[in-house]
Protein backbone atom coordinates (compact mmCIF):
# COMPACT_ATOMS: atom_id res chain seq x y z
CA UNK A 1 0.00 0.00 0.00
CA UNK A 2 1.09 3.67 -0.89
CA UNK A 3 1.78 5.76 1.69
CA UNK A 4 0.25 8.82 -0.20
CA UNK A 5 -2.77 7.16 -0.47
CA UNK A 6 -5.95 7.89 1.68
CA UNK A 7 -6.96 4.91 4.03
CA UNK A 8 -10.44 3.22 3.36
CA UNK A 9 -11.76 4.69 6.12
CA UNK A 10 -10.78 8.37 5.34
CA UNK A 11 -12.87 7.56 1.83
CA UNK A 12 -16.08 6.23 3.64
CA UNK A 13 -15.79 9.35 6.32
CA UNK A 14 -15.62 11.46 3.32
CA UNK A 15 -18.70 9.55 1.49
CA UNK A 16 -20.80 9.56 4.63
CA UNK A 17 -20.05 13.48 4.90
CA UNK A 18 -21.27 14.10 1.21
CA UNK A 19 -24.18 11.96 1.71
CA UNK A 20 -25.35 13.67 5.13
CA UNK A 21 -24.84 17.41 3.51
CA UNK A 22 -26.73 16.26 0.12
CA UNK A 23 -29.79 14.90 2.45
CA UNK A 24 -29.69 18.21 4.74
CA UNK A 25 -29.85 20.18 1.73
CA UNK A 26 -33.06 18.03 0.36
CA UNK A 27 -34.50 18.23 3.56
CA UNK A 28 -34.42 22.27 3.43
CA UNK A 29 -35.74 22.18 0.25
CA UNK A 30 -38.34 20.06 1.04
CA UNK A 31 -39.28 22.47 4.28
CA UNK A 32 -39.46 25.15 1.65
CA UNK A 33 -41.32 23.88 -0.95
CA UNK A 34 -43.86 22.67 2.11
CA UNK A 35 -44.36 26.23 3.37
CA UNK A 36 -44.80 28.10 0.61
CA UNK A 37 -47.73 25.58 -0.50
CA UNK A 38 -49.19 24.97 2.90
CA UNK A 39 -48.10 28.11 4.93
CA UNK A 40 -46.29 27.93 8.58
CA UNK A 41 -47.33 25.07 10.90
CA UNK A 42 -49.11 25.35 14.34
CA UNK A 43 -45.60 25.59 16.37
CA UNK A 44 -44.67 28.41 13.68
CA UNK A 45 -47.92 30.36 14.39
CA UNK A 46 -47.17 30.65 18.28
CA UNK A 47 -43.96 32.11 17.93
CA UNK A 48 -44.86 34.58 16.15
CA UNK A 49 -47.26 37.27 18.12
CA UNK A 50 -50.34 38.65 16.73
CA UNK A 51 -50.91 42.25 17.07
CA UNK A 52 -54.94 42.04 16.52
CA UNK A 53 -57.39 39.98 15.99
CA UNK A 54 -60.72 41.18 14.00
CA UNK A 55 -63.91 39.80 15.32
CA UNK A 56 -65.24 36.44 13.02
CA UNK A 57 -68.55 35.20 13.62
CA UNK A 58 -68.93 32.25 15.78
CA UNK A 59 -67.53 28.52 14.68
CA UNK A 60 -64.80 30.10 12.66
CA UNK A 61 -61.33 30.94 13.38
CA UNK A 62 -60.58 34.88 13.82
CA UNK A 63 -58.45 36.46 11.26
CA UNK A 64 -55.06 37.36 12.33
CA UNK A 65 -54.18 40.86 11.46
CA UNK A 66 -51.11 42.89 11.55
CA UNK A 67 -50.64 46.55 11.35
CA UNK A 68 -49.92 47.59 7.76
CA UNK A 69 -46.29 48.75 6.67
CA UNK A 70 -45.69 52.13 4.78
CA UNK A 71 -45.48 51.29 0.86
CA UNK A 72 -42.92 53.68 -0.70
CA UNK A 73 -44.72 53.28 -4.16
CA UNK A 74 -47.90 54.72 -4.57
CA UNK A 75 -49.76 53.50 -7.25
CA UNK A 76 -50.97 55.69 -10.21
CA UNK A 77 -53.49 59.15 -9.37
CA UNK A 78 -57.09 58.60 -10.22
CA UNK A 79 -60.13 60.74 -9.59
CA UNK A 80 -61.26 60.92 -6.46
CA UNK A 81 -64.73 59.29 -5.59
CA UNK A 82 -67.20 61.71 -5.70
CA UNK A 83 -69.32 60.15 -2.03
CA UNK A 84 -68.42 56.88 -2.51
CA UNK A 85 -65.39 56.61 0.88
CA UNK A 86 -65.05 53.14 2.13
CA UNK A 87 -64.19 52.84 5.80
CA UNK A 88 -63.82 48.78 5.79
CA UNK A 89 -62.78 45.96 3.73
CA UNK A 90 -65.03 43.16 4.69
CA UNK A 91 -64.45 39.55 3.43
CA UNK A 92 -67.68 38.21 1.85
CA UNK A 93 -66.80 34.36 0.82
CA UNK A 94 -64.37 32.14 2.07
CA UNK A 95 -62.80 30.76 5.24
CA UNK A 96 -62.49 34.07 6.85
CA UNK A 97 -66.50 35.11 5.75
CA UNK A 98 -67.96 38.02 7.66
CA UNK A 99 -64.34 39.43 8.70
CA UNK A 100 -63.82 43.31 8.89
CA UNK A 101 -61.31 45.49 8.91
CA UNK A 102 -61.02 48.81 9.06
CA UNK A 103 -59.67 51.03 6.35
CA UNK A 104 -56.91 53.66 7.83
CA UNK A 105 -54.50 56.16 6.02
CA UNK A 106 -51.80 52.95 5.15
CA UNK A 107 -52.49 49.90 2.93
CA UNK A 108 -53.67 46.20 3.89
CA UNK A 109 -51.31 43.62 2.80
CA UNK A 110 -53.20 40.66 1.69
CA UNK A 111 -51.84 37.28 1.46
CA UNK A 112 -50.58 33.69 3.84
CA UNK A 113 -47.49 35.05 5.30
CA UNK A 114 -47.72 35.73 8.79
CA UNK A 115 -46.56 39.35 8.76
CA UNK A 116 -49.62 40.08 6.11
CA UNK A 117 -52.54 42.27 7.40
CA UNK A 118 -55.09 40.03 6.37
CA UNK A 119 -53.57 36.29 6.78
CA UNK A 120 -55.61 33.71 4.84
CA UNK A 121 -55.92 30.79 4.99
CA UNK A 122 -56.14 30.05 1.51
CA UNK A 123 -54.19 27.38 -0.63
CA UNK A 124 -54.82 29.41 -3.61
CA UNK A 125 -53.52 32.25 -1.80
CA UNK A 126 -49.70 33.40 -2.31
CA UNK A 127 -47.70 34.11 0.79
CA UNK A 128 -47.30 38.16 -0.12
CA UNK A 129 -51.01 37.80 -3.11
CA UNK A 130 -51.87 41.42 -2.86
CA UNK A 131 -52.59 44.54 -1.57
CA UNK A 132 -54.55 47.27 -0.81
CA UNK A 133 -53.51 50.93 -1.48
CA UNK A 134 -55.84 54.51 -0.81
CA UNK A 135 -54.75 57.09 -3.28
CA UNK A 136 -56.46 60.60 -3.13
CA UNK A 137 -59.42 59.31 -1.44
CA UNK A 138 -59.32 56.38 -3.72
CA UNK A 139 -58.38 52.70 -2.82
CA UNK A 140 -56.63 50.25 -5.01
CA UNK A 141 -55.78 47.02 -5.54
CA UNK A 142 -52.55 45.62 -6.97
CA UNK A 143 -51.38 42.25 -7.43
CA UNK A 144 -47.49 41.35 -5.82
CA UNK A 145 -47.18 38.54 -8.63
CA UNK A 146 -49.01 35.95 -7.50
CA UNK A 147 -49.20 32.86 -8.65
CA UNK A 148 -52.85 32.51 -9.11
CA UNK A 149 -54.10 36.19 -9.57
CA UNK A 150 -56.01 38.59 -8.52
CA UNK A 151 -59.37 39.70 -9.56
CA UNK A 152 -61.39 42.54 -9.46
CA UNK A 153 -65.24 42.27 -10.88
CA UNK A 154 -63.56 38.90 -12.69
CA UNK A 155 -61.08 41.31 -14.65
CA UNK A 156 -57.02 39.84 -13.77
CA UNK A 157 -55.52 42.57 -11.97
CA UNK A 158 -51.80 43.17 -13.94
CA UNK A 159 -51.70 46.78 -12.88
CA UNK A 160 -53.26 48.93 -9.66
CA UNK A 161 -56.68 49.34 -10.48
CA UNK A 162 -59.51 51.25 -8.39
CA UNK A 163 -61.55 49.40 -5.95
CA UNK A 164 -65.38 51.01 -6.75
CA UNK A 165 -67.37 50.04 -3.27
CA UNK A 166 -69.20 46.57 -3.20
CA UNK A 167 -66.81 45.56 -6.18
CA UNK A 168 -65.74 41.87 -5.56
CA UNK A 169 -61.82 41.16 -5.47
CA UNK A 170 -61.11 37.85 -5.38
CA UNK A 171 -57.81 35.80 -4.43
CA UNK A 172 -58.42 32.23 -4.24
CA UNK A 173 -61.43 31.11 -2.54
CA UNK A 174 -61.22 34.27 -0.72
CA UNK A 175 -63.87 37.22 -2.01
CA UNK A 176 -63.51 40.55 -0.63
CA UNK A 177 -65.08 43.84 -1.11
CA UNK A 178 -64.89 47.55 0.11
CA UNK A 179 -68.04 49.13 2.39
CA UNK A 180 -69.01 52.33 4.06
Amino acid sequence: MDPTEPSELVLLLVKIGFLALLWGFVLVAVRAVRLDMFGPTQRQRRRQPVAARAPAPAGRPPARVRPPRQDPRPPPPAPPAADATPTRLVVTKGHLAGTTIPLGPEGITIGRAPDSTLVLEDDFASGRHARLVPHDGQWFVEDLGSTNGTFLNRTKVTSPMPVPLGAPVRIGKTVLELHR
